[in-house]
């Protein structure tokens, strides 16, 4: 999911590693305007300059976790792959894997000039809801291109796992519901999710030629370009695999800000009203080469079971005291809004479109 905002920074220990880092590889010698961007329990995000040329850095948490490093690592094979692709993205600068510099893996991208908009708006976007409606098509087009593009023998070839991966999608999903097990929390308090898992496994479409997915397509996850109505960039690839693309499509659907509104991304953007629908952005998909979709019902109904496990771990945390009441009982009502509407979905009801 996407990072939470928090303030921060490199301290002066680690400026000075990276200083010393840069100046080893030949990218430059000075780095300077440090400046905290988005980060969180997540990852850590910090803009600074080298030289003067403006860069961001992406780390992980000053906490890592144990999978960390590889998160980082796979975020660096996919930002390698889709360099000179038409998927717009951030250039990758740089990655290092000597844990001696920081002591954990971390990389440097080029600067985006965009905007969140799930927290902010560039003026053009209030003023023209053309803007607004446009730039929704040019996310639906993107994420058409991203499956195109060639993966075989490139940096993300290593995450494609042997087997079939829709076949995989609700045995992992269930088992991670199962992890959220203690004193507490019981999975068998979400008793949906047991009759949209059966018939997922019973309605599984066959797989398809794999592709590289985003894996958390959503408003939040992208930067729009301030000056026409386009994405400038996708964001927080930590999730990203080799698998059906076609899961991201569904993905994006579910998380439309346009009602049902599970998740409420793209908030701020969304709250000026104007965006397209979902059957405008399902066309755009389709003319952008978008794969086919006559089976979206299943795609649709497995990014709500997904996403809802996903977000149902912050209510185990909760009753386990690991987190705030707040985030726990939002995100426990967020996820049975999600599985309800992959129920509704499962038995023909065309909520979405």
């Amino acid at each position: 999911m996407a990072d939470m905002p928090v303030e921060v920074m490199l301290t002066d220990a680690d400026t000075e590693a990276l200083q010393s880092w840069i100046r080893r590889i030949g990218l430059g010698s000075t780095v300077s305007d440090v400046t905290p961007l988005t980060g969180g329990s997540q990852n850590i995000v910090v803009q600074l300059s080298v030289d003067g040329r403006p860069m961001v850095l992406r780390r992980p948490p000053e906490h890592p976790r144990p999978t960390s490093d590889n998160t980082m690592r796979r975020e660096i094979a996919v930002l390698t792959t889709l360099a000179g692709s038409p998927v717009p993205h951030p250039e990758l600068i740089a990655g290092c894997d000597d844990l001696d510099v920081l002591g954990v893996v971390f990389y440097l991208m080029e600067a985006i000039d965009g905007f969140n908009p799930g927290t902010d708006v560039d003026d053009a976007y209030v003023r023209d809801p053309r803007m607004r409606h446009d730039v929704g098509l040019s996310y639906a087009a993107s994420l058409a291109a991203l499956s195109t593009v060639p993966w075989q023998g490139s940096a993300l070839a290593q995450l494609k796992r042997p087997g079939s991966f829709l076949a995989r999608q609700v045995p992992q999903f269930m088992r991670l519901l199962e992890s959220y097990r203690h004193d507490g929390y019981a999975p068998e308090s979400f008793p949906s999710v047991a009759g949209l898992a059966e018939w997922l496994e019973a309605h599984r479409p066959p797989d398809a030629d794999p592709a590289i997915m985003h894996g958390d397509c959503h408003l939040n996850n992208v930067l729009l370009r301030r000056d026409v109505a386009e994405v400038a960039a996708f964001i927080d690839w930590e999730m990203c695999t080799i698998g059906d693309p076609l899961l991201d499509l569904g993905w994006m659907l579910v998380c439309w800000p346009d009602g049902p509104n599970p998740i409420d991304a793209g908030a701020a953007l969304a709250s000026l009203g104007g965006l397209p629908t979902r059957t405008e952005l399902l066309a755009a998909y389709r003319d952008a080469g978008g794969r086919s979709t006559e089976r979206l019902d299943w795609y649709v109904a497995m990014a709500c079971f997904k996403l809802g496990i996903v977000i149902e771990g912050t209510w185990s945390r909760y009753l386990a005291g690991q987190a705030s009441a707040e985030a726990g009982e939002r995100l426990h009502a967020s996820a049975e809004n999600l599985i309800e509407l992959g129920t509704r979905v499962a038995h023909g009801d065309n909520v979405f479109l």
